[in-house]
């Protein structure tokens, strides 16, 4: 960086830092600090959460891997990456159904009302993995605009990120979260709208839509996993499903359904800068966005890098706000040691401070952010069959396992490259992740049934002894 390019981005990360600390509200009770509700106990409103979960899904990872997906496959590359934000409805939907059917508070208090105590820990161990993941691969992100990995730019810019995006999140909790989210948003829309000004015109419009293939070994193998993991890949994220409880159910249901739909179209219109630079003989680097602006101009990567700012911004503070509510609310709460009272602010803000900066080692380890993303969706399977089945049973904690911990597995041993070559379906990259979620999706839902269908023939059983008397 020149003397000028470190001035423009030095000084908006400054000047972000310092406008979203001052304009943030400051809670002044625990159930602002933890619900987002204001100092009179009104809920978030609908427009307001629809902002807040539209952008806080927008990770900077996210929409760095849409471009990199555009820039290897066309457009099929983008609506594959975009496809994950209509798992968005599919969850406010379903959560729509476990609030007005059961009563739960929280999906905690679900899993614990039919699959027990210790299926709800299993739950919350997975949604704390998710959010530890969610600290370094954002910051790790806006670290990119001012530095490669191995160079003080690179952690100085992430680390001060960090500190900016703690300091408001501990002023107000969900309240602060909720308020720079809807600011965040615009900013993003706006400079998002800046960046396609200046790549639409450099380009042949039919060919920027057109290009690509729906094949298998292009691109379309990952549009099918994401299908696939609509139905258990938002459940395992409390930056979305935290925001399912803090609002009235139609109320909440409109606001996730508009939320989804926007994301999509934002991600896919986004995926266009890799389109762009695969179209232009742009090297990707695998950072795409960040290539091409550089070969845009001074403008365009500085617009790039605002999109990531604001995208990593608002998830961030998301995640340092449900890491408060999951440690100090929700696992007190399942191990029985604190009753419906919320606690003090306090104990919310120790958390936040402490992911602070723990959330950030493996940025310094140099872990490959595509990883926080792929993984995790595909250990996490097992979820599917819980929340789209529920309602065939009402006490079943051995269905929870069997499709948990077999998903759990199956994810696992696909890290670890142990899944039989037989289980790939097609011949692309993504060939060996489409066979272990189809197949694992098939495996799980089994698991979920088999003790229902032995409860139902040991009760069929029973009752044909006692009715020949025996």
């Amino acid at each position: 960086m020149n003397f000028t390019e470190a001035s423009l981005f030095w000084g908006f990360l400054l000047v972000y830092g310092v406008v979203m600390y001052v304009l943030s509200p400051k809670s002044k009770n625990a159930n602002s600090f933890y619900k987002g509700a204001d100092d009179n106990g009104n809920p978030v409103g609908q427009w307001s959460l629809t902002a807040s979960i539209f952008i806080s899904w927008i990770f900077a990872k996210s929409v760095t891997n849409a471009a990199n997906l555009g820039a290897a496959y066309g457009v099929t590359g983008g609506l594959a990456y975009a496809s994950y934000w209509l798992s968005i409805p599919v969850a406010g939907y379903i959560i729509y159904l476990i609030r007005t059917q059961t009563g739960a508070r929280s999906l905690q208090d679900f899993l614990t009302s039919r699959f027990g105590r210790f299926a709800a820990l299993a739950f919350a161990a997975a949604i704390l993995i998710r959010l530890y993941n969610e600290v370094w691969s954002n910051t790790a992100v806006v670290g990119g605009y001012f530095g490669l990995p191995g160079e003080w730019e690179y952690y100085t810019a992430a680390m001060v990120f960090t500190v900016f995006t703690l300091a408001y999140s501990l002023k107000g909790g969900l309240r602060s979260s909720i308020f720079t989210d809807v600011i965040q948003a615009f900013v993003f829309v706006f400079f998002v709208g800046a960046v396609l000004f200046l790549i639409i015109p450099a380009n042949d419009t039919s060919a920027l839509l057109s290009n690509g293939e729906f094949r298998l070994d292009a691109g379309f193998d990952l549009l099918l996993v994401a299908l696939l993991q609509m139905f258990s890949y938002p459940f395992h994220d409390p930056v979305l499903t935290d925001r399912g409880f803090v609002n009235k159910e139609k109320t909440m249901l409109k606001s996730f359904v508009v939320a989804g739909l926007l994301g999509f179209v934002a991600v896919f219109i986004f995926s266009l800068v890799g389109v762009h630079a695969r179209l232009n003989g742009i090297e990707a680097m695998g950072n795409a966005p960040a290539a091409v602006g550089q070969s845009l101009g001074l403008a365009a990567l500085f617009f790039m890098s605002v999109v990531m700012m604001t995208s990593a911004g608002s998830t961030l503070d998301s995640t340092f706000t449900s890491l408060a509510k999951s440690l100090a609310v929700d696992l007190p709460r399942l191990a029985r040691r604190a009753q419906d009272r919320l606690p003090g602010i306090r104990v919310g803000a120790v958390v936040m401070i402490i992911f602070a900066f723990a959330g950030n080692l493996p940025m310094f380890a140099g872990t490959d952010i595509l990883k926080a993303t792929t993984i995790s969706g595909t250990m996490v399977m097992g979820l599917a069959p819980v929340f789209l089945f529920y309602r065939f049973t009402r006490w079943s904690p051995w269905s929870f396992h069997l499709s948990f911990w077999t998903g759990l597995s199956l994810g696992v041993l696909l890290a670890v490259g142990l899944i039989p070559s037989g289980w790939a379906i097609g011949e692309g990259k993504y060939a060996m992740l489409l066979g272990v979620n189809a197949w694992g999706f098939l495996i799980c839902t089994a698991g979920f049934f088999v003790p229902l269908v032995l409860r139902r023939l040991a009760g069929r059983s029973l009752a044909a002894r006692q009715a020949r008397g025996w």
